[in-house]
Order: structure tokens, then sequence, then C-alpha cells
């Protein structure tokens, strides 16, 4: 008689984050650096989309003129997306250019500016007054044009897989800075300098969509963001006369923050980057989750969704050997049903690889596996595009390199 051989299983391979071509900043007790707090740094210029529209209106004041000047200068910022006293000529010449200057003094400097995807997608380099470098990615898509748009110089979330945080935080950006993305953007698109419009694309030609998924952190930097948002969906002259819904605000798990958002009444998209569902992993992969476990921001996630009927996406970037587990996907699943059903959608990512890492996106297949097994429990799932990616615009790869500062001494 033949003796039936023992099935063997076998486990799968498991990779530990761990950083690559550069080295983690730990704090006193070896733990990864989290960074809050913005290093104190000079301020950047107070800026007309820093100010409420009384505030505008008193500054105009202050300058000499009469306070309905700031609704016009408005309206050429907002509308005819220039801050050039020149093309302003309904207002008085004389005095216009200190009037101009004093409301809307220059905030961003194009370093340069790469493309790609057949012109369809823009990676700008920006430098702020204080010379800190920032990005953010213009991507044109059928009945729709998106801006990628950054909340702060750097990052202090220290993610080990993320381009941006590897300098850690260098400061917060002002409202105003976050905004005039947004305005250069639109700019270019005037200016027909964004890729071929469609004949069947009857959209507006402006940016109609917003992720905060630049660099930094948004909830770090909650009362700029939430000026910022207010701004880009305040009416026509007075802002940019944006939908909240196009408006994606996203984080790596900052619970007490995620709760204000709730509460803010502004129906922005919330988008929750979770990565793991288990905390042994999260842990390692994402830093804050010493603070916040993957159960307390799922359930801030949920409790978004009751306060705003608003749905949540759920970012996952999708790591070869790291966190692509089946059983991981079953699991995301189980924590996501038990919080209800309707009430979140699941965006993985393939990782974007960065200068340095050996990191990569999972196999086709693997990745195929992830999404079948979330859709098959109810989850609705959709691997996600990734744009940019050969210049080093897409999710997780912005940073500024020694190539960007050398650009930029010369700006």
């Amino acid at each position: 008689m033949t003796e039936t051989p023992p099935v063997r299983t076998t486990r799968p391979r498991q990779v530990r984050p761990a950083t690559e071509g550069w080295s983690q900043k730990k704090d006193a007790e070896g733990r990864p650096l989290l960074q809050f707090a913005s290093p104190k740094r000079g301020k950047p210029p107070v800026h007309l989309a820093d100010m409420t529209p009384a505030e505008r209106v008193a500054k105009a004041t202050e300058l000499g003129l009469p306070g309905y000047r700031a609704k016009q200068i408005a309206a050429h910022y907002f509308s005819r997306y220039t801050s050039d006293p020149a093309a302003m000529t309904d207002l008085p010449a004389a005095g216009r250019e200190e009037l101009v200057g004093g409301l809307l003094p220059p905030l961003l400097t194009e370093v340069r500016r790469l493309q790609t995807d057949g012109g369809d997608t823009i990676k700008f380099l920006w430098k702020l007054h204080d010379g800190a470098l920032v990005e953010s990615v213009l991507m044109r898509y059928p009945g729709r044009i998106t801006l990628c748009v950054s909340s702060q110089a750097g990052c202090g979330m220290n993610c080990p897989f993320c381009a941006t945080g590897q300098a850690g935080l260098t400061r917060n950006m002002s409202a105003a800075e976050i905004v005039d993305q947004i305005v250069r953007a639109n700019a270019v698109i005037a200016a027909g300098e964004l890729g071929g419009k469609k004949s069947t694309d009857h959209s507006l030609e402006r940016v109609s969509n917003i992720v905060f998924m630049g660099m930094g952190e948004p909830l770090a930097n909650y009362a700029r963001v939430m000026q910022a948002v207010r701004v880009m969906v305040a009416k026509q002259p007075e802002g940019l006369g944006m939908s909240a819904r196009g408006i994606t605000v996203s984080t790596v798990g900052l619970v007490p923050a995620i709760t204000k958002l709730a509460n803010e009444d502004i129906p922005v998209t919330f988008a929750l980057s979770l990565h793991a569902p288990d905390d042994t992993l999260r842990d390692e992969l994402i830093p804050v989750n010493s603070r916040w476990k993957v159960d307390e921001a799922l359930d801030a996630a949920r409790g978004y969704f009751e306060r705003t009927g608003r749905r949540v996406s759920i970012e996952y970037a999708l790591i070869k050997d790291m966190n692509d587990h089946g059983w991981r996907a079953d699991l995301l699943a189980e924590k996501l049903n038990a919080r209800g059903r309707g009430w979140v959608h699941v965006n993985p990512i393939p990782l974007n690889p960065t200068p340095g890492s050996i990191w990569t996106a999972s196999d086709r297949d693997v990745q195929n596996e992830f999404v079948r097994r979330l859709n098959a429990a109810g989850i609705p799932t959709t691997l996600r595009d990734t744009r940019g990616k050969e210049i080093d615009g897409a999710c997780g790869q912005l940073v500024a390199t020694a190539d960007d500062e050398r650009a930029a001494a010369g700006a």
C-alpha cells in the first residue's frame, strides 16, 4: 500500500517595511519620529486667499482705496487667474500696483514643469517665498481635470515607502499657497498648455477636481487646509466656485482631525490612506498607527460617513509581498463590513517606485486577486489608475530632489 504524502502548505512571503536608500528619523526611544508641529520659519506674505471677504475689504481700505476694489481684484484672481496689475484695467491706474501687490503678493515661483501621458499630465515644481520646494500634478481625464495639490513642504508622517517623507517636514503651507496652485494650474489650462481635449468632452476648461494627495499630511495642517477649501467652494468672485464633492481630503489616520472634519458641514470626499488592515504591519508601515490604531481610524471614517452621508474612500498601496496577501484582503473586508454596508469604497493603488527603493508593485495576478476578494465580500473596489510615473509625479513619488534644488537656485 502506497502512503499518500502529506500536503505541504507554504506560508506567503512576508516582507517587512524598511527604508532603502535613506534613514528614517527616530525619536529618543528608537521609534519613527512624527512631526505634527510646523518648524518655525518666516511666514509667507498674507494674500487675498488667506482672508475672509470682510478682511479683503478692510485691507483695500487700509491701502487707501474703496473696499469694493477688493472684490474686483478677487474677480481677476479667481475668475481670470491673473495677479498681473497690467491686466486689471478696470482699476484706477494711480495706486493700482500697490493695491494689487498688497492683496496678491507673489507666492509661487515656477521652477520647472514636466509632461507625460501625451501632454495630459503636468508636474509642477514650485519655489515658495523662503526657498522651500513643493510639487503639484495636473491631470486631464475624460470629462474632468484633476489637480493633486500639496499642503505642506515635506511631510512629518515618516512613512518608509513614501518619497515625500524622507526629508521630514519643512513647514506648513499657507491657505493661499495651496489655493495658488489651483489658480496657476487654471492659467496653464486657459493658455492651452494641457494636453488635447477630445471633441466629445464638454467639460469646462478649468480644474474641476482636487485631491490633497501631494506633499504633506493635510490634516496636520488643518486650519490652513480648511481655509483653502472654503475659498475653493466659495462662489465666484469671492472664491473658485468649485463643488465640495470634487475635493478629496486624505489622511494617514489623524483620528481627532477626522472627527473635526466631519463636523465642518462641507461635504468634501474623505479618503483614509490605510495600506494595511492589521496593526502589526501598519505600525511599521504607517508610523502614526502608533497613536491611533486601525480600528480607531476606521471608526472615525465610519463616523465621517454617518455625519455627512458621503461615502468614504480607503486608499491602499499594493506592495509586493508586504501587504498584498489574500488574507489581508479578507481581513480588510471583514473590518469594513463589520461597520455596515454601503459606506465605503476601496481604491487599491499599485505602488509607485521611488528613487533608492527596491520596493515594487504587486504582480498583476495578485492585484486582481486582492480586488476580487474585496468585491466578492460586497466591498466596492476599483484598482486605481496611476498617472505621472514617468515624471515621478504619481502617488508617493513627490519629493524635492538635489536636481530640483539646483534648478530652484537659478529660478
